[in-house]
């Protein structure tokens, strides 16, 4: 019995309504997620430019080759597959396929996946969008170099001074890591779309955080995202033997880093709002020996806030603090100022209609923002963006722990799949 054409509000038809393959999608995230995949720990590993990354782009293409989109890689791997009409505007869709080390298995992946498997459930059902929809896997979002590459470039946002000195925690730059994957570093600036070739771009992501879980909400709409600022921090003092020089004639690079911790809850104080962040993630103490007195720490502390003017008087702040605990330490301090990405307001009128589809879907919701930086706060600086986020399990990510149940996931794909059918149903 053949099933009667489904009318949506557009007038537009198709042999039956587009609905997502939940078991096809768990199977093609299982797929991506065999590469960079740590069997001891549960984590995975596939740092941005890394093998694993790159081998697990190669994969992606070709899922999208057996899709039967048209697929093209850019001069920073980002990765496209087109599902409609050759020319005119397109309507972008997707996240990231790189981790940090020992990340979790749903961070950007997942919104890689729901965005191909929301194009295979209109292919299925015979529905042929008016605008284009392109599947897109950005390239470096996590932030190894200190940027989001992948969007920037597609946003035509690279900073060369930035691009020419980033480096990774271990040293390597930017343009060796490219280059080391066969990439040429100048191409980097051949990638942007121009603001005529890309309608909009839509994004689905976990939380990363406790709030849709907390409040038993499976749909967050976000309205912002964070800034962030990256910067590192070198202490020096001088290494001395623990038990025969006096506590008050030590320069311990280790206590100068210790004093200014503990300065940060008043820095938010006196500084910052509920949405402010300060973080000191990753420390080295040389010569990091039990029985000597720590000559250098180097650290690197991350500020985020989803207002400018409150981002830059939190990293003054920041900076005034580790010169006054340097001071009282008998140290030297040096600050180099790494990257920085402004907060961005999402596009209003996407938010609404994602609104109205999540109504129409009977899935209640709620406007927040995002502590954490996303592709899409570069790309809303090119087109209309739009994050839609689902519970994160205990707001755990960035870690093996990190989990999204798979009706929350279900919930999220299907609103994806809603706000596409409605956005490409105009040319």
């Amino acid at each position: 019995m053949t099933e009667r054409p489904t009318e949506t509000v557009t007038g537009k038809t198709w042999d039956k309504k587009p609905d997502i393959d939940i078991d096809r999608l768990k199977t093609f995230l299982a797929g991506l997620n065999g590469f960079g995949a740590n069997p001891l720990t549960g984590g995975f590993n596939r740092p941005g430019y890394s093998d694993a990354d790159m081998a697990a782009r190669a994969w992606f293409e070709a899922r999208l080759k057996e899709a039967g989109l048209a697929v093209r890689r850019d001069g920073v791997a980002n990765i496209f597959g087109r599902y409609g009409p050759a020319e005119g505007p397109a309507i972008l869709v997707g996240s990231h396929i790189d981790t940090v080390p020992e990340g979790g298995g749903f961070d950007g992946a997942l919104g890689v996946a729901v965005a191909l498997e929301c194009v295979k459930a209109m292919k299925d059902a015979g529905f042929e969008p008016s605008t284009a929809i392109e599947v897109v896997a950005t390239a470096e979002e996590e932030g190894r170099f200190g940027g989001m590459l992948g969007s920037q470039a597609i946003a035509g946002r690279i900073d060369r001074a930035w691009f020419e000195t980033a480096g990774d925690a271990d040293g390597m730059s930017l343009q060796t890591a490219l280059a080391a994957q066969g990439l040429s570093p100048e191409d980097a600036f051949n990638c942007r779309r121009s603001p005529d070739e890309v309608k909009a771009f839509l994004e689905l992501h976990i939380e990363q955080g406790p709030v849709l879980e907390h409040k038993r909400i499976p749909i967050g709409l976000v309205d912002g995202i964070s800034g962030v600022s990256n910067i590192s921090v070198t202490l020096t003092g001088r290494a001395n033997h623990s038990g025969t020089t006096p506590m008050d004639m030590r320069s311990d690079a280790f206590a100068g880093l210790a004093a200014f911790a503990t300065r940060i809850p008043a820095i938010i104080g006196d500084h910052g709002t509920d949405q402010s962040r300060i973080t000191i993630g990753k420390v080295e103490l040389e010569p990091n020996f039990p029985h000597t007195i720590p000559g250098r720490a180097v650290f690197s502390v991350i500020t985020r806030d989803t207002d400018e003017k409150i981002q830059h008087a939190l990293l003054q702040a920041v900076k005034a603090e580790i010169d006054a605990a340097a001071h009282r330490h008998h140290l030297s301090s040096e600050i180099k100022e790494k990257s920085w990405l402004s907060p961005v307001a999402l596009d209003p009128k996407l938010q609404d209609l994602l609104a109205s589809e999540a109504q129409n879907l009977g899935l209640s919701h709620i406007r927040m923002p995002s502590g954490a930086g996303h592709d899409a706060q570069t790309m809303q600086s090119l087109c209309p963006s739009a994050l839609i986020f689902i519970p994160s399990r205990a707001g755990i990510s960035h870690a093996p722990e990190e989990h999204s149940e798979w009706a929350d996931i279900l919930a999220g794909a299907r609103l994806m799949l809603s706000a596409l059918v409605r956005l490409s149903s105009h040319g």
